[in-house]
């Protein structure tokens, strides 16, 4: 399969290419790190190489992009390119929006997590006093590069943690592709080159349509987060250590299932099919996580509003509902 997609994101427009395999586009200055830089860098200018991983998703890393682009001579009409997962192109989206105001934003996503949400839509950010994402700007790219080629290297692990991204944008809005993950798991598994290029398509079309819709997560953007109360709170309660991001909504989704069943708002039939597909797919869906642990994390949750959590409750397939949850809720869905 070939062409483009393209979404217009609060007056950015987005344009998505497909390439055989990865592409390294001209740029004034390029951000990898360890895992992408032998990979990708080959021609590249300006280069900027941090460690893989979430610890690099802090202030520092930040100023070495900013420093470097300055030391490039870079103008607001440079270039500033992100190669590699969710890390990477959050981190290298948030230095683009502070450069002189705001440059040029290209982002080659080299994960599943990144191909599916994180490069599209804006949302920016860096990891502040241990919790996830707790600053940020919303800085969509002009441009995203995406090479599926680029996943067959990828680690068990890390491809897994993108699939569930996939599952929560198949339960929000595209039943279909719960179909195609239930029927063809096998084939998921295994990076069959087309249906990983159908998979990532779909996500995209489904995110790309509902962030144009709420550029700044207004109001119907915040489905999106299915499973990331939970999991961010996970993450920063465990020090971003034992779960990767995908692992930690895996979880986070199950605990939402829980909590719409506390609140009568899930289907039983539907939530013994999401479990199901979790668990086909190999994801935990217990943990040691007490709500006292999570609680500071629920505390700076940003979908909060008006002091209340706001969690997103899975209904039904393609429906989703924001719910407002008491602590006491909170404690439930985590016991249950």
């Amino acid at each position: 399969m070939s062409g483009e997609l393209s979404f217009d994101i609060g007056g950015v427009r987005t344009e998505i290419e497909f390439h055989p395999r990865p592409l390294c586009p001209d740029a004034s200055v390029s951000v990898f790190d360890s895992n992408t830089m032998p990979l990708f860098s080959e021609g590249a200018r300006g280069v900027v190489c941090l460690p893989a991983g979430e610890t690099s998703k802090q202030w520092e890393s930040v100023d070495a992009v900013l420093r470097r682009c300055a030391e490039a001579g870079m103008a607001r009409d440079g270039t500033l390119a992100g190669f590699g997962g969710g890390v990477v192109c959050d981190l290298a989206a948030f230095a683009a929006s502070l450069y002189m105001r705001g440059c040029r934003l290209v982002l080659v996503p080299t994960t599943l997590l990144a191909m599916v949400d994180a490069a599209l839509g804006g949302k920016t950010g860096i990891d502040f006093l241990g919790y996830k994402n707790l600053v940020g700007t919303f800085y969509p790219a002009q441009r995203l590069v995406i090479a599926p080629s680029a996943l067959r290297g990828l680690p068990e692990r890390e491809y897994r943690s993108g699939l569930a991204e996939v599952i929560k944008t198949a339960i929000i809005g595209d039943p279909g592709l719960l179909d195609l993950l239930e029927r063809d798991r096998e084939r998921v598994m295994a990076r069959d080159a087309d249906i990983v290029e159908e998979v990532i398509r779909r996500c995209l079309a489904v995110k790309g349509r509902i962030v144009q819709e709420d550029p700044r997560e207004k109001g119907i953007r915040a489905v999106l987060n299915l499973g990331h109360t939970f999991g961010h709170a996970l993450e920063a309660a465990t020090g971003f250590d034992g779960w990767t991001h995908g692992e930690a909504v895996a979880w986070g989704i199950g605990r939402a299932v829980a909590a719409g069943l506390r609140f009568g708002m899930t289907d039983r039939a539907f939530a013994r099919r999401v479990r199901s597909l979790l668990q086909a797919y190999g994801y935990r869906l217990q943990a040691d996580a007490s709500f006292e642990a999570l609680r500071p994390a629920f505390g700076l949750d940003k979908k909060r509003a008006g002091g209340a959590t706001r969690l997103v409750i899975p209904c039904a397939p393609g429906e989703v509902r924001l719910r407002e949850a008491a602590p006491e809720d909170l404690a439930a869905a985590l016991a249950e």
